[in-house]
């Protein structure tokens, strides 16, 4: 299953564009790996304590910066981003060495790395939604790379569609959270050990915030998009699911606990969808023969295990996340960079295509056993202390312990059958014939495997290691104070090792029966009447056929209807909150009007009623323009002459207009059925209007007036404008670009204008 096809000549690279994709992936290479050793470096430092920081005025009238900081949880996310993302960025050129716009992936890829790392960054929640939005489209581009492939496209936009609308509930929940907080500075609340526990919103911001996390992380019912994001080339898969995006609302979740967590809600509901989502995925795992689907799931499976122990208060358990959080990275890239190099060397990801590629493929080989050991938690690997922390850690889940148990072992037998069929059965099953010859990867193809499958080695010989530098910090920070982490190969004969040794018999059962297993679920998946993937498309075809509806309705190409529609809902919106509010305020003295504004007054209402009442459009013109007029010589008795004299010229340049162009088209005719289709209608519409419109101004104007915008306006006209009239002042200088926005807006219509009577004139010449 090749990314690219050889009769596609328009996608075959030539010489300069392949010359252009390795010098971009150096150059990704050498950013990614400059980063990971910044952050090593930085690993001293946080593992004793500290958190660094660094600040940018972002929108200081609001009160906003760009802020970035790292602590323990932050930097192991980074070290991921950037570590992983050095080894993606050697292997993607090489990868997709035959497409012609591989350059072009690598410059995505890039910014989707800085996004990560903006993410895990952020100090203000309002940034964290922004780089939290750039890892969502930045993420489109590359899920839906290979643009021409239809599959491509629909997958990439339903990634969009479910994680970006998460996004924007999140958002709300963060506005929320900011208000209640009084600051959105998550440093902030971290330091003040901020808990929004008993606020009488906190119900709300947890529902919103954990809809955009579960979008994110593809936790149920949101879990479908994650392997349809399969679609992209298999480097872009093994960064978005090892280190990068689908870790986000992991990560926000972390990042969220001191401040959300604690509560029966929390607990329940995080225990109840994470569990659900393991379970779930690691069945669907073993549906699968494509061995890069098949992996998808078990990160469906794993994010599913982390959102279930994040749920807990007790520290074994969010060591046991933030353990298994590494341990998953280290393999799950290992593994499908190992994918990626038996589809490019055999042509084919097919479980049931592959087997006996261990003679061809040596060091790839060792690599995929390595990491489907660690997987499957087998010592001495890291996967195996994970393994183990987990069932301590789920043990001590205080909501539900033994649901969390049930459901880790379950899901963890059936991640050893997954790993022996992606990462041994491929190289130690009997040979099968392959579309292509088996071959070993280039270099830079299997040394990022190699790499990471080793320190998957490494790191379980020398737990110490990483129990103090990164596990113990990024804990500390998640529960929002000191936690000592300890984290071995042998704690003795207890229950989480003979949980281990369930798991593993279990696993290699499943392995053995996985056959027949793959069959029933077949069979079973193909009499159910649908799947969430299938309620996806129905509710975007929902979608669309209410907007065709709505359209229809609202879209009718009258303009009389439109006006109706619009002034008819300001009357019942803007009425009705004044009614239900209790805004309705009289003055409690009327002003003494003078007799002239009477008079003026008359004459604005005589023009309306007639405005409404006349059967020629001259009349209606002449009748419009005096309401324009009377309203003109109001403003000049109150003592604006300028607003006046614009009101006056206004209206002598409508009349004229309207009236050379009106009085061409046939005389009024009968109107046709509908919204505005009756003069009264259009009466009472008017005198609705009115009337509101004159409760919302004796409203605002009985209360107190704040002069603040006033008096700047009064005290910088002169000093800063340099002008005597503040209002030209205001539209000149402090409204400078919205006036020029207007000025544009009727030039393009003046040029409108031109065109119109000029193609006229071409085509009266031509008859």
């Amino acid at each position: 299953m090749t990314i690219v096809s050889i009769e596609r000549p328009d996608l075959v690279a030539s010489p300069h564009s392949r010359l252009t994709s390795r010098f971009a992936g150096w150059v990704g290479f050498f950013l990614a790996a400059g980063l990971t050793a910044f952050f090593a470096s930085k690993v001293p430092v946080v593992a004793a304590g500290e958190t660094l920081r660094w600040t940018v005025d972002w929108v200081p009238t609001l009160g906003y910066q760009l802020s970035f900081y790292v602590d323990g949880l932050s930097l192991l996310f980074a070290l991921l981003i950037s570590g992983i993302g050095a080894f993606i960025f050697l292997y993607t050129p090489v990868y997709l060495s035959a497409y012609r716009h591989a350059s072009r992936l690598v410059v995505v890829l890039i910014l989707f790395m800085i996004s990560m790392l903006g993410l895990v960054m952020a100090d203000d929640m309002i940034a964290l939604f922004v780089f939290w939005e750039l890892t969502t489209i930045t993420s489109y581009i590359l899920i839906g790379f290979d643009h021409d492939n239809a599959k491509a496209r629909r997958c990439a936009l339903q990634a969009l569609l479910v994680t970006g609308a998460g996004g924007l509930v999140m958002l709300a929940g963060f506005v929320l959270l900011g208000s209640a907080a009084g600051t959105f500075q998550l440093s902030e609340l971290k330091a003040q050990g901020f808990h929004l526990a008993e606020h009488a919103a906190y119900l709300p911001i947890l529902i919103l915030i954990l809809i955009g996390a579960f979008t994110k992380s593809a936790q149920i019912p949101f879990h479908f998009w994650l392997p349809n994001a399969m679609a992209a080339p298999t480097p872009i898969s093994a960064y978005l699911h090892s280190a990068t995006m689908v870790k986000g609302g992991v990560y926000l979740m972390a990042r969220m606990h001191p401040v959300l967590g604690g509560t029966p809600e929390w607990a329940w509901i995080l225990t109840i969808i994470g569990a659900a989502t393991a379970v779930v995925a690691s069945v669907l795992a073993l549906r699968q023969t494509d061995l890069k689907l098949a992996l998808a799931y078990t990160t469906v499976m794993a994010l599913g295990t982390l959102t279930m122990f994040l749920g807990a208060e007790a520290g074994v358990a969010i060591a046991a996340a933030v353990t298994f959080l590494l341990v998953h990275a280290l393999y799950k890239c290992a593994l499908f960079l190992v994918v990626g190099i038996i589809d490019h060397g055999t042509g084919t990801r097919d479980a049931p295509r592959l087997g006996g590629l261990a003679r061809a493929m040596p060091i790839t080989t060792a690599a995929a056993a390595a990491a489907a050991l660690s997987m499957a938690g087998f010592p001495p690997f890291l996967g195996f202390i994970g393994k183990e922390l987990k069932y301590e850690g789920a043990l001590a889940i205080a909501s539900e312990p033994g649901l969390a148990i049930t459901a880790a072992v379950a899901a963890n037998a059936m991640m050893v059958a997954v790993a022996a069929i992606v990462g041994l059965r491929p190289f130690f099953a009997r040979p099968v014939a392959t579309p292509k010859v088996p071959h070993e990867a280039p270099f830079r193809m299997w040394i990022g495997p190699v790499t990471l499958a080793a320190l998957g080695l490494f790191f379980g010989l020398v737990p110490p290691l990483v129990a103090n530098g990164l596990v113990q910090p990024a804990v500390a920070s998640v529960l929002g104070a000191p936690q000592v982490v300890k984290l071995a190969l042998w704690h003795g004969i207890n229950l989480p090792l003979l949980l281990s040794v369930v798991t593993l018999l279990l696993g290699v059962l499943v392995y053995v029966r996985h056959l027949q297993i793959r069959d029933s679920l077949a069979a079973f998946e193909a009499r159910l009447p649908t799947d969430t993937d299938r309620v996806y498309d129905l509710s975007i075809d929902a979608l669309k056929d209410l907007a065709a509806w709505q359209t229809r309705l609202i879209q009718s190409g009258v303009l009389r209807r439109y006006l109706f529609v619009v002034f008819a809902v300001v009357v019942l919106a803007v009425g009705g909150t004044l009614l239900m509010k209790d805004g309705l305020r009289l003055p409690q003295a009327w002003p003494d009007v003078p007799l002239p504004v009477w008079g003026m007054t008359a004459l604005v209402l005589a023009g309306a009623v007639l405005t409404v009442l006349a059967k020629s459009r001259l009349l209606a013109i002449c009748a419009l323009g005096s309401v324009g007029f009377g309203v003109a010589l109001i403003f000049l008795m109150y003592g604006a002459p300028d607003v006046a004299m614009t009101q006056l010229l206004v209206e002598i340049l409508f009349v004229i207009i309207i009236a050379i162009v009106l009085l061409r088209l046939p005389r009024f005719g009968k109107r046709t059925a509908g919204l505005g289709a009756s003069r009264w209608q259009d009466g009472v519409l008017a005198v609705g209007t009115g009337l509101v419109t004159t409760a919302l101004m004796l409203a605002a104007t009985r209360g107190p007036i704040d002069r603040e915008i006033t008096a700047y306006f009064e005290a910088n006209s002169a000093t800063e404008a340099y002008g005597r009239n503040i209002v030209n002042v205001i539209l000149v200088d402090f409204r400078a670009l919205d006036t020029l926005g207007e000025i544009l807006v009727v030039a393009v219509a003046a040029f409108a204008v031109v065109g119109l009577v000029k193609l006229r004139q071409r085509r009266w010449r031509a008859s």
